[in-house]
């Protein structure tokens, strides 16, 4: 409805005289991304009329995710991804360099999320990850979750197999919680690396993971109360996956039994990436088994 206010007239030359600042020796790739860049944020605070408090609020924003972004828990890379941003850009990523027949036969990539980090210990096949002790309270919380997850790493376009392909891998506990979050786990709980073998396999003793929220003490959480949107993700392990000579994997296995699989507060869920835990029996180390083969592109070589 017209209230018979007039919109405000901006100056419509403001936008261009911005562009065109940018010098002859520009970096090349900014160059081609700042006009884009430009024209959209301008458009965008004109079209909603910006004020000065509101852009304010959002450099408060984006400066305390991050004060409070470490090693250990991106919360910058969070905002992102509540906001949808890091799953298009790994879209966009995946699809620009696996333009090839073999993609539709390698492991969908996704997000790499805020809570990765370097350094997970290097562990023997048919190693656990699990390393709080079986007396402690978190153990006894865990236990009824613990599994058995093996498979190979294969080449998209061949099918064969890859000897000595790095996996690292990691999850949140029960309770929600990754180590770097929780005092109750020891550090580095839950994550590890492995190498495949003469055969491209790989084995490990973890968890069958559980959904969690997003944490809510943050800009990323508050931004998410403010929308009224549900903060779950659903139950994921994560993985890295590394091979000479093929593209590195980042990527995300979920539990297709889950709820959240088809409101994931990160949009990161897909189809391809659910999977089914069976029971295992005759294995008093694990309750559950998973087998999962990763598919990996050939890095096309100039």
């Amino acid at each position: 409805m017209n209230s018979g206010i007039p919109e405000p007239q901006y100056d419509p030359e403001f936008t261009n005289r911005v562009i065109t600042a940018t010098g002859p020796k520009a970096h090349p790739r900014l160059k081609q991304l700042m006009p884009s860049l430009l024209q959209h944020l301008h458009d965008f605070a004109r079209e909603v009329n910006l004020t000065t408090a509101e852009w304010r609020a959002g450099v408060d924003l984006i400066n305390e995710a991050g004060r409070m972004s470490t090693d250990r828990r991106d919360e910058t890379g969070l905002l992102c991804d509540i906001l949808g941003l890091e799953s298009l850009v790994d879209e966009i990523t995946s699809k620009l360099s696996l333009e090839s027949d073999e993609a539709s036969a390698t492991t969908p990539s996704t997000i790499l999320g805020p809570f990765y980090r370097t350094g997970a210990p290097v562990l023997p096949n048919g190693s656990s990850i699990v390393f709080a002790s079986p007396e402690s309270d978190w153990y006894q919380k865990a236990k009824h979750l613990l599994a058995h997850v093996s498979g190979r790493v294969v080449s998209a376009s061949s099918g064969k197999v890859i000897p000595n392909a790095t996996i690292d891998v990691w999850l949140a506990g029960p309770n929600g919680l990754y180590e770097q979050q929780d005092r109750a786990q020891p550090d580095m709980n839950l994550r590890g690396c492995f190498q495949t073998d003469n055969e491209g396999r790989y084995a490990m003793y973890c968890l069958r993971p559980t959904a969690y929220p997003v944490p809510l003490d943050g800009p990323a959480g508050r931004v998410l109360q403010l929308l009224d949107r549900q903060p779950y993700r659903p139950a994921h392990i994560h993985f890295i996956v590394r091979a000479k000579g093929f593209h590195t994997l980042i990527t995300q296995i979920f539990d297709c039994e889950d709820k959240h699989i088809m409101d994931d507060s990160v949009f990161a869920a897909k189809d391809e990436l659910l999977v089914q835990f069976k029971e295992r029996k005759g294995d008093e180390r694990a309750r559950w088994a998973l087998v999962y083969d990763f598919s990996l592109c050939v890095m096309e070589t100039i």
